[in-house]
């Protein structure tokens, strides 16, 4: 055994794991299964020897500018490929960044309607359509953060954030769990 590989493995390197990992499943060597139980094994993994372990059949990441094999783009897309989001994968996330930016405006546009109409009904006049001054305004300021949005990649950039936040959330969650488990080993035995 290498001495390195009996050395104590720190965060940053499960980290680099985790995302050596992620990197195998966008690229389809690894399937959703199969990367979810090594994620787990990562975040659980002591040292070095342990890490390097879940990735010895992973071939090294290659950039792209020093691969050999032709970029995606310029060859016929695959409908659904990992590397490139299809336009299902696309349209989920964009349909959800969208829903995000707009429906609190849809909601206090739709409050101040009714009211303005249930004014107007109780008057028994057709008053001054006032919530044109909410969602005027607002409706323009949306419509540039929404073009603004879409052209400089920002629901996928919120979509990788929200997955990164996720994930950190459940290795916190996995080195809580080892932590306690640790300790239940470690107390003696009362009898």
């Amino acid at each position: 055994m290498d001495g390195r590989d009996g050395m104590r493995a720190a965060d940053a390197d499960r980290e680099a794991v985790a995302e050596r990992l992620r990197v195998a499943l966008d690229e389809g060597r690894l399937d959703l299964h199969e990367y979810d139980e090594r994620l787990q094994r990562a975040y659980a993994a002591r040292t070095y020897a342990d890490l390097e372990a879940l990735l010895t059949d992973l071939p090294p990441v290659t950039p792209p500018q020093r691969s050999g094999l032709a970029p995606a783009s310029a060859t016929a897309p695959a409908v659904g490929s990992l590397d490139e989001p299809g336009p299902v994968a696309t349209r989920g996330v964009t349909a959800r960044w969208l829903a995000e930016v707009w429906l609190p405006y849809l909601n206090v546009v739709a409050i101040v309607v009714t009211i303005w109409a249930v004014t107007s009904l109780l008057s028994r006049d057709l008053l001054y359509f006032w919530p044109v001054w909410v969602a005027g305004p607002w409706g323009a300021v949306l419509l540039v953060r929404t073009i603004t949005g879409l052209t400089g990649g920002e629901p996928q950039r919120q979509s990788i954030e929200r997955e990164r936040r996720r994930q950190h959330k459940r290795s916190k969650r996995e080195r809580k769990r080892e932590l306690r488990a640790g300790e239940r080993d470690e107390e003696p035995p009362t009898a």
